[in-house]
C-alpha cells in the first residue's frame, strides 16, 4: 500500500487513476458482437457462448426443472439466510415506493405526477471470477417491489452449460420471471435488441466486466441502463480509536473482489496507518483464498492518506466520492453531515461493508469511480417512470390563454399560440 501525506493541492485524479488498457480494442470487439446479435439473433448467441465461454448450448432459456433441481443442491442453511436477506431487502426498498399524486393550485386546475413501473427489465448477473447470488437479490427485489411485470435475468453458463445453483436459487427466491444462459456483451445485445427467443427489454441493470460495461454504454439510448459500474472501492476514515485489525479486514473485503479494486484508508493517525499496513499483509497470507487478487489490488491500488484532522479526512473523501465509505471514528453519527459524496455509509466498528453487501437491506449496487458525486444506489426509483398530469377547465385556461400565446410568439411559434387561441374564438 502507498502511504501519502494528504495535501490540498494533490492531483487525486492522477494518483487514483486505474489503467484500463485497450479501450478502443474492447469497444471495437463489443460493437462487432452487438452487430452479430442484431443480425443473427440466437445463432450469434450460441456462437459467442461457445467461442467465449467454451460452452456449446442447445437451449438458451433455463427451464423450471433446472431451477428446481438447483434449489435442491443449495444447503438449507444458505437458503434460509438468502430468504431472510431477501425480506430485509424487500422491507427496505418498500420504503422507496412512490405513488401517483395530484394537487389543485387554483380552481379548475389539477397538476401532478403519474407513477408507473417500467414494463420489462433485463438483469445481468456476473458469472466469471466469482458468482454473486447477492446481486440477484439486490437487483431483482427492488424491480418487483416497483411492479415490473417481466424481469429477465441473463448470466453466463459454465463449460457444462450449467448455472451456479446459488444464483438460480436466489432468482427463485426473488421471483425472477425468465432466465437465460448467456453472458458478456452478447447478453447485453440480446436484451437490448431481442432475438428469436428473447424479447427486448426497456432497461438493463446489473454489474459486469469491462465488456459488459462497454456494451451497456453502446446500447444506451435504445434502452435505459442503471449505471456503468467500475471496479469496487472502499474508503475508510479512521481516527486513533479505530481497531487496525477491523480496518485491514474491511479493506481486504473489497481488495479480494478484483485486481483493480481500490482499498483506501484516510486516517488522522500515522501510527494507526502503519499498523493497518502490517495487518493487511498478514491477513492476506493467513485469511484469504483469493490472496493473489487481493495482494495485487493492495499493491497497485491501495492507499493510506495521513491527514491533519477529520475535517481534512472528510474533505478528501468527498473529493474521491467512494462507493463504500466506512467511518471508524468516535461518534460517527455526529459526523454524518460532513459526508457529501458516497454510495453507502457504514457507521462505526460494527457496521462493516459486507453487512451492506449481503444482509442489512440497503442496495449494494452502488456508484463507483467518483460517480457518487451525482448518482445514487440502485433502488425502486430506478424501475419507475413518471408522467406529468395537467388538467385545466375552460375558465382556468381562458384566464391565462393570452399569456401562453404571447410567450409562444416570442419564440416564433405561431402554431403553439393558435392551439390555445382557437379554443376561445367566437
Amino acid at each position: 500500500m502507498k502511504t501519502l501525506l494528504y495535501q490540498k493541492e494533490m492531483d487525486l485524479d492522477t494518483i487514483l487513476r486505474r489503467n484500463e488498457n485497450e479501450q478502443d480494442d474492447i469497444r471495437n470487439a463489443v460493437l462487432e458482437i452487438i452487430k452479430g446479435v442484431k443480425n443473427d439473433g440466437n445463432a450469434a448467441l450460441l456462437y459467442y457462448t461457445q467461442a467465449l465461454d467454451h460452452c456449446k448450448l442447445t437451449r438458451l432459456r433455463v427451464s423450471e426443472t433446472e431451477i428446481d433441481e438447483a434449489f435442491t443442491l443449495v444447503p438449507d442453511e444458505l437458503l434460509t439466510i438468502m430468504r431472510e436477506a431477501a425480506e430485509n431487502i424487500r422491507a427496505f426498498h418498500e420504503k422507496q415506493l412512490e405513488t401517483t399524486w395530484t394537487y389543485s393550485p387554483k380552481p379548475g386546475v389539477i397538476l401532478g405526477q403519474h407513477i408507473t413501473p417500467i414494463e420489462r427489465v433485463g438483469l445481468y448477473v456476473p458469472g466469471g471470477k466469482a458468482t454473486y447470488p447477492s446481486t440477484v437479490l439486490m437487483d431483482a427485489i427492488p424491480a418487483l417491489v416497483a411492479g415490473v411485470q417481466s424481469l429477465v435475468m441473463v448470466t453466463p453458463p459454465d463449460r457444462n452449460g450449467q448455472i451456479n445453483p446459488n444464483i438460480l436459487a436466489a432468482a427463485k427466491i426473488a421471483g425472477v420471471h425468465e432466465i437465460y444462459k448467456i453472458g458478456g456483451a452478447q447478453a447485453i445485445a440480446a436484451l437490448a435488441y431481442g432475438t428469436e427467443t428473447i424479447q427486448p427489454v426497456n432497461k438493463i441493470v446489473g454489474p459486469g466486466n469491462i465488456y459488459v460495461a462497454t456494451a451497456k454504454k453502446e446500447v444506451f439510448g435504445k434502452v435505459a441502463i442503471d449505471m456503468i459500474a467500475g471496479p469496487s472501492e472502499v474508503l475508510i476514515i479512521a481516527d486513533e480509536t479505530a481497531n487496525p485489525v477491523y480496518a485491514a479486514a474491511d479493506l481486504l473485503s473489497q481488495a479480494e473482489h478484483d485486481e483493480m479494486a481500490m482499498p483506501i484508508l484516510v486516517t488522522t493517525s500515522a501510527a494507526l496507518g502503519a499498523q493497518v499496513v502490517e495487518e493487511v499483509y498478514r491477513q492476506i497470507e493467513q485469511d484469504l483464498s483469493r490472496k493473489e487478487i487481493a495482494k495485487k489490488s493492495v499493491d497497485e491500488y491501495g492507499f493510506i492518506f495521513i491527514v491533519n484532522d477529520l475535517n481534512e479526512a472528510f474533505e478528501l473523501s468527498n473529493q474521491i466520492a467512494p462507493e463504500h465509505l466506512e467511518l471508524l471514528i468516535d461518534n460517527p453519527m455526529a459526523a454524518l453531515e460532513k459526508v457529501k459524496n458516497a454510495g453507502a455509509i457504514f457507521m462505526g466498528p460494527y457496521s462493516p461493508e459486507p453487512l451492506g453487501d449481503y444482509f442489512a437491506g440497503p442496495n449494494h449496487t452502488l456508484p463507483t469511480s467518483g460517480t457518487a458525486k451525482f448518482s445514487s444506489p440502485l433502488g425502486v426509483y430506478d424501475y419507475l417512470k413518471k408522467s406529468s398530469i395537467l388538467s385545466y377547465d375552460e375558465p382556468a385556461l381562458a384566464a391565462i390563454s393570452q399569456k401562453i400565446a404571447a410567450f409562444a410568439r416570442s419564440e416564433g411559434l405561431d402554431g403553439h399560440a393558435k392551439a390555445v387561441e382557437r379554443r376561445f374564438e367566437k
